[in-house]
């Protein structure tokens, strides 16, 4: 009778055990699927894509309105790029604009996408076709040349993050390997907007490509010592035109009218998104660039860029 009461509680144990056993294999192999189908919904191209571009949009919106909301804070000599002044980045005498080159120490480290003249020319072209009559010398263009995407900063004059000649060697060997990864960018211009601060922008969508959010995120893990607090929100692809400095010439309008200028502000980006709005170009260069000078890249200073082509390796 014991060896009987022993053999039912074994088979009993066993079967629960069995049971047990395959119960977690199921919960285990089911938790696996939903895993792995999450992971390829949130990874799914499209649906990145069409956050991104949704993201993107909500920015530029919010950028569009920075004028009427704030006014042209520009026209009283405010602040302009990066928490710098005007009279920080330029001089204006005599109807002469002349930029303010300071050394930066340490030397920013930045990470663009360039643009090629190729694109450039012809936006510059038409950038100036539509504001050159009305402000003289109160404008600053950018140079076509060096039309460029703020990516990333291992270091910007806000946070500064010193490093050797062998740091900086190692940043851009990482640099390259990131771009060697990267695919080039196809993208179409969205809209021109004219900030508060006077920065006529180009803001981009991308049409296909690595987008620049991956891209930030490949930088970050790249540059482990760059700032924290980078200097753009990570979804955004926008391109600096051109800098207002003052008010349209007298002779067009009184100085003193600032709500005929405002009016006046928005007809000239309208008719500057009349003319290059959808305007699509492609971008294959990431620049690892050293700005000796405060804004280099926007002010004609002392660089030193390394150029690397985007290669699309699959890693």
């Amino acid at each position: 009778m014991v060896m009987g009461r022993v053999r039912n509680w074994w088979s009993h144990s066993k079967t629960v055990a069995l049971i047990w056993f395959f119960s977690i294999a199921l919960f285990y192999s089911l938790f696996q699927m939903a895993l792995q189908h999450s992971t390829s919904s949130s990874s799914s191209p499209s649906d990145s894509a069409i956050s991104n571009t949704e993201r993107r949009s909500a920015l530029y919106d919010k950028m569009e309105r920075d004028l009427d909301e704030h006014g042209a804070a520009f026209l009283k000599h405010g602040e302009t790029s990066q928490s710098l002044s005007l009279s920080d980045l330029f001089t204006l005498k005599d109807g002469s604009v002349t930029p303010v080159l300071k050394a930066a120490h340490p030397p920013v480290r930045a990470n663009v996408l360039y643009m090629s003249t190729e694109y450039s020319v012809p936006i510059s072209k038409a950038v100036k076709q539509v504001f050159d009559p009305y402000f003289d010398k109160a404008i600053w263009f950018q140079n076509s040349s060096l039309y460029h995407f703020s990516l990333f900063h291992a270091s910007h004059h806000i946070s500064p993050v010193p490093a050797t000649e062998v740091e900086i060697e190692v940043e851009a060997a990482a640099v390259r390997a990131v771009a060697e990864g990267l695919c080039p960018l196809e993208i179409v211009l969205d809209r021109v907007v004219l900030t508060s601060t006077g920065v006529l922008l180009g803001c981009w969508q991308v049409i296909s490509g690595t987008d620049p959010i991956s891209i930030r995120a490949k930088l970050r893990t790249a540059l482990p010592r760059a700032p924290e607090k980078q200097l753009y929100d990570a979804a955004i692809l926008h391109t600096s035109f051109a800098r207002l400095l003052g008010h349209p010439k007298a002779s067009i309008m009184d100085p003193r009218d600032t709500s005929n200028q405002l009016k006046l502000f928005h007809n000239l980006v309208t008719q500057l998104n009349n003319k290059i709005r959808g305007f699509k170009a492609t971008v294959s260069e990431l620049w690892y660039v050293e700005e000796y000078d405060v804004l280099a890249l926007a002010l004609n200073g002392r660089m030193k860029p390394r150029r690397f082509q985007l290669g699309c390796s699959i890693t």
